[in-house]
């Protein structure tokens, strides 16, 4: 599915920005040779957001600019970012994206189609900044909703037998790896990525888990849910890693229940909190908002 990412769902043209993002251990005068960096090329800011740790000692900063104010194109701001920070240590991470390329996405699914919906709907709308390259199931069941909105839909079936699930996650890898996304999206993806496709996708695997996490991680978490008598449920997004369920965490959402409340019933509810949650953890890391340290995250919403 691709579309403009200059235009927004009610055709008023959508202003193209550069965004700095920048992680490095902690001193005085950051944010001063960063403003100083900014105002000698003319940039324009429309966005500044800044986190220090005071307990790791890391600052973290994303930085907006207007693109038609400056008279270079982001190669070359690439190149004098690079100059910047080149003697501030080999720990900094920082990267200069451009708003007008698109971001692309695989989305990997299985039966339950609420959230793929859900995310089809807001990139039909050109309210979303992501392209999907590609869907990736499991099984067919969602293979009539990928053909209406038009993306391509591979098919893999995962065997039950260790040897035939392995030789799937390969050729799921092989999907992936040929679109060369910047987010693969685990929308109710119900298998465990291997420990090796998890280090390979770092910081792009992103998964939804029907549960406020660290509570009811792994399998059937609404029956966990109900069988502890919860009055709250919810919805993580986070990071996939090797560690089930436990990879930094982008967004969560809770919804109250009662003692009324099913195991179906919480599991119907908390569709909306998965929708929801997703979408905008998702978009956060789509627009460059989200820097992983450790296991948590910074996320300039």
């Amino acid at each position: 599915m691709t579309r403009s990412l200059l235009t927004t769902n009610n055709g008023i043209p959508a202003q193209r920005q550069y965004i700095f993002s920048l992680g490095c251990p902690d001193r005085t005068g950051i944010v001063s040779t960063l403003s100083t960096f900014l105002a000698d090329i003319g940039a324009w800011i429309t966005e500044a957001d800044f986190f220090s740790d005071p307990e790791t000692g890391w600052f973290f900063t994303r930085q907006a600019v207007r693109a038609d104010e400056l008279d270079m194109g982001v190669d070359e701001l690439r190149e004098k970012f690079a100059e910047l920070v080149a003697d501030w240590g080999p720990e900094v991470r920082w990267k200069v994206t451009d708003t007008a390329v698109a971001k692309r996405a695989v989305i990997l699914v299985t039966r339950e189609g609420h959230c793929l919906q859900d995310l089809l709907g807001r990139v039909a709308q050109s309210d979303y900044p992501m392209e999907v390259a590609a869907i990736v199931g499991n099984h067919r069941d969602l293979e009539p909703l990928a053909q209406a909105y038009g993306i391509p839909f591979h098919h893999v079936p995962f065997p039950k037998d260790a040897v035939g699930k392995r030789k799937a996650f390969d050729q799921v890898a092989e999907i992936v790896d040929a679109e060369n996304p910047d987010a693969i999206v685990l929308a109710r993806f119900m298998q465990i990525l291997p420990p090796d496709l998890c280090e390979k996708w770092e910081g792009r695997a992103i998964n939804i888990h029907h549960s406020f996490l660290p509570s009811f991680m792994g399998a059937r978490p609404y029956l966990q849910a109900y069988r502890r008598g919860v009055k709250l449920i919810g919805a993580t997004c986070h990071y996939a890693t090797q560690d089930l369920d436990d990879g930094p965490i982008i967004e969560q959402d809770v919804i109250r229940v009662s003692h009324k409340y099913t195991a179906r019933d919480m599991q119907r509810q908390g569709r909306d909190a998965e929708k929801q949650v997703l979408a905008r953890g998702l978009r956060w890391h789509l627009e460059d908002r989200v820097q992983v340290y450790g296991n948590r995250t910074v996320v300039f919403s």
